[in-house]
């Protein structure tokens, strides 16, 4: 097809090769579901849009959350020529077809020209520099979609004439809603009187995907049979039509919390099998992968510390990719993480330090600072013996010097015992030489219990 054939319109003839999600598409701002942050009656977009004003935008998100649809709406309400383009198989030579036309558009019938580029984020240096002097002089309104954080895929010169819109999954509300509309709205399907008995599992199988769910159903009623009236979609449909199996998951319910626990205590037990098998089940479950991604960084600390102080930096890397990135691509940073963390050594002694020393500060609550420990940023407070006697760790050799920095009641408590494990069994002998006849640390090696 020419880049600027035309579409034929959908007839009695070719309707029923017109996919659902592409029949059911809102024409009108108001009909456009979800997404209220971005262009809810409010926001400065919808303004722009009902007052002519569009600007070039770039919209970034997961797949079927509405970002083609959104940019079809924006063009038919402002009424503009709609060019769409994948950024797969086009080349500057096709851009450059669309400014010709643009500028077109603009001299002989002061008609805007939106230039919808679909995957922006595969566009290369030189197929990116071709479009921003028409960006930046107005030519053409560039909407860009991507499923990629555009900072990384999106040259500089061309991210600053752009609005970025960040678009995120659909919730299972916004996606009913998304069907009902087509149910009642579609010509093909508003005839049959379609019964859903398990919304739950096609939300579930949809999982946040607008599309994925009209899929889902245009294919289910092929799946239900011939029935000319009233067919029924229920779970056994929905799964043949889907090829998937639905787990049942209810993140707010005792189950949730079961698998939470296998997975924590298969890392804690040093069993990367087991973790990653129960991680697996969370994620097919629907799981957020952002919540494994925390539980996973509170355990770098709370049961590996500084028996491998890199676990914690891994795994807030993790947290910080899987929040870029999104699914399904975040599964294999989170199977790496939780494999390091259970294969990695373990200690709490971390824990067992800080909950100590709560329970001292709980039933000693006011003890005075030594005054040797004090700051004495006055001369008053010298006189009155602020800072006195303090000794400077730096002006020792090693920068080290036996000290007292607890108060007298707990002069010789211990709250961080190191473990024998990894790293820490370098700081545990370390501490124990240092403070030797100060402190006294505990003979045996194994790891500290919590208490």
């Amino acid at each position: 097809m020419d880049l600027f054939e035309k579409k034929p319109a959908a007839n009695s003839k070719n309707l029923s090769s017109t996919p659902l999600a592409e029949r059911s598409r809102p024409k009108r701002i108001e009909d456009f579901v979800g997404h209220e942050q971005i262009v809810g009656p409010d926001t400065v977009l919808y303004q722009e849009i009902k007052q002519n004003r569009i600007k070039s935008l770039i919209l970034w998100g997961p797949p079927g959350i509405g970002k083609t649809t959104l940019a079809k709406v924006v063009s038919n309400e402002v009424q503009a020529d709609f060019i769409s383009i994948s950024a797969v198989t086009s080349g500057v030579a096709d851009i450059r077809k669309v400014i010709d036309r643009a500028e077109k558009n603009r001299k002989h019938l002061n008609k805007t020209t939106i230039l919808f580029i679909d995957e922006i984020h595969r566009f290369n240096k030189a197929q990116q520099d071709a479009l921003l002097h028409a960006v930046e002089d107005g030519t053409i309104i560039l909407i860009g979609a991507t499923t990629e954080n555009p900072s990384f895929e999106v040259i500089a010169p061309l991210l600053s004439r752009c609005q970025v819109y960040q678009m995120k999954a659909l919730t299972p509300e916004q996606i009913r809603k998304i069907v009902e509309m087509a149910l009642k709205q579609d010509k093909q399907l508003s005839e049959l009187n379609i019964e859903i008995s398990d919304w739950e599992v096609l939300l579930k199988l949809a999982n946040g995907d607008g599309r994925r769910a009209l899929n889902i159903i245009e294919k289910s009623v092929e799946v239900a049979g011939k029935q000319k009236e009233n067919p029924k979609l229920n779970r056994t449909v929905f799964e043949k039509a889907a090829l998937q199996k639905i787990l049942y998951y209810d993140k707010a319910g005792e189950y949730h919390y079961d698998l939470i626990s296998a997975f924590i205590k298969s890392l804690r037990g040093t069993d990367p099998d087991a973790a990653i098998y129960w991680m697996a089940r969370m994620l097919e479950g629907g799981e957020d992968p952002k919540f494994i991604a925390r539980r996973m960084v509170i355990l770098a600390s709370e049961d590996i510390g500084n028996a491998d102080p890199y676990a914690l930096t891994l795994a807030t890397n993790c947290f910080t990719a899987v929040t870029y990135i999104g699914m399904p691509e975040s599964k294999i940073i989170l199977s790496q993480v939780a494999a390091y963390l259970a294969a990695a050594p373990k200690s709490n002694s971390a824990v067992v330090a800080i909950n100590k020393a709560i329970d001292d500060v709980k039933r000693q609550p006011d003890i005075a600072v030594p005054l040797h420990l004090r700051n004495a940023p006055t001369s008053l407070l010298s006189d009155l013996g602020y800072g006195e006697d303090y000794k400077y760790a730096h002006s020792f050799p090693n920068h080290f010097v036996k000290e007292n920095y607890l108060p007298p009641p707990l002069e010789k408590q211990l709250y961080y015992i190191p473990s024998n494990m990894g790293k820490e069994k370098n700081m545990r002998e370390r501490l124990k030489k240092l403070w030797e006849g100060l402190k006294e640390y505990p003979t045996d090696k194994n790891t500290a219990k919590d208490e």
